[in-house]
C-alpha cells in the first residue's frame, strides 16, 4: 500500500492532504474541529479495496486557515478543485462526510453529480426547512472576536491539547499529532468560524435539494449513531428517506463513528458501492 501526504494549494491555501491504497478513489471528510488522523482506524480497512483520500479543511488539522467565509457551495468545490489537483478529476469518487461535512459531501453530490459515485453520510449534521436553518449577522464577527481574546491569552497552547483528550475519551490519536494540531491558534479559530456559519451552510444546503437534484441511481447510505436518543434516530432516518438513502444504525457507537466502530463504517462506504459497481 502506498501513501503519500503533502499540502496542495486551492484558492491560495495550503491544504494538508494524505493519499493512500488502491482502486476506484473514496473521499473522507472530517467533522467540526476534527482531523485527517481521525479516520485512522477505518482507513486500513478501506486500501485494500479504495484509494483513500483525506484532507483538512482550512483551518482544520494542518491546513492554512480560511481565506474566506464557509458555504456550502464552497465546500462542495473545494474537494473538487483538491480531487483535480490529484489527478483525480476524470472519476467518480465515493464521498463518506461525517457530522457537518454531511452538507459538504451532499453539496459535491448536487453541483458535481457526474463526478460522484456514492455517498455515505456517518452521523451527519441534520437539518430540515422545518429547523429554519439561516445565516447569523453576528455569529461570524463573535467567532472572530472569541477566537482573538483566547488566542492573545494562550489558551490554545495551553489547554488545546487536554480539551481535545477531554472530549474524545481512550483517544487513540498520538500524543505529539494532537499537541501539534490542537496547540495551535489556527485550529480554534478555524473551528469556532466554522461553527459560526453553520446556519448559512445547512440553509444553503437546502437550497441546493430545492435546485440540484441527486444523480438517479446513487448509492447513499446513511450511517447513524442514535446512541440511545430516539429523537437523533428520527432525524437521521428521516434524512435516509429524503435522500432515498440507506439507513444503517452503528451500535454501540457515540457520534465518532470512525473511532468506535470503524468497522461500520468500512462496511458502509464498500456496501454503498460504486456506481456501476457490485455492492
Amino acid at each position: 500500500m502506498t501513501s503519500t501526504a503533502s499540502f496542495v494549494r486551492i484558492a491560495d491555501v495550503a491544504h494538508h492532504v494524505v493519499v493512500e491504497g488502491s482502486g476506484p478513489v473514496c473521499v473522507l471528510a472530517t467533522g467540526l474541529g476534527l482531523s485527517w488522523f481521525d479516520w485512522d482506524p477505518v482507513v486500513p480497512l478501506l486500501t485494500p479495496h479504495r484509494t483513500v483520500v483525506r484532507f483538512d479543511r482550512p483551518g482544520h488539522g494542518l491546513s492554512q486557515p480560511a481565506a474566506g467565509p464557509v458555504t456550502a457551495a464552497g465546500e462542495a468545490d473545494r474537494i473538487a478543485a483538491l480531487l483535480d489537483a490529484l489527478g483525480h478529476g476524470a472519476e467518480p469518487v465515493t464521498l463518506v462526510g461525517h457530522s457537518i461535512a454531511g452538507f459538504h459531501t451532499e453539496a459535491f453530490a448536487r453541483r458535481h453529480p457526474a463526478r460522484t459515485a456514492g455517498l455515505v453520510l456517518v452521523d451527519s449534521s441534520v437539518e430540515s426547512a422545518d429547523d429554519r436553518p439561516r445565516a447569523s449577522r453576528t455569529a461570524p464577527a463573535l467567532a472572530r472576536a472569541l477566537g482573538a481574546t483566547l488566542c492573545a491569552t494562550g489558551i490554545p497552547a495551553a489547554f488545546g491539547p487536554l480539551l481535545r483528550r477531554v472530549a474524545i475519551r481512550d483517544d487513540p490519536a498520538a500524543p505529539a499529532l494532537v499537541r501539534r494540531v490542537y496547540g495551535t491558534s489556527r485550529v480554534l479559530r478555524g473551528t469556532l468560524d466554522e461553527n459560526a456559519h453553520y446556519g448559512a451552510v445547512a440553509a444553503q444546503l437546502l437550497a441546493l435539494r430545492a435546485t440540484h437534484p441527486l444523480p438517479p441511481g446513487l448509492p447513499v447510505t446513511v450511517l447513524a449513531a442514535p446512541n440511545g436518543s430516539a429523537r437523533r434516530e428520527r432525524r437521521q432516518r428521516a434524512l435516509a428517506r429524503r435522500l432515498g438513502a440507506r439507513y444503517e444504525a452503528a451500535e454501540p457507537s457515540g457520534h465518532l463513528v470512525m473511532l468506535d466502530r470503524p468497522d461500520a463504517v468500512a462496511r458502509a462506504v464498500l456496501g454503498t458501492g460504486h456506481r456501476g459497481e457490485a455492492a
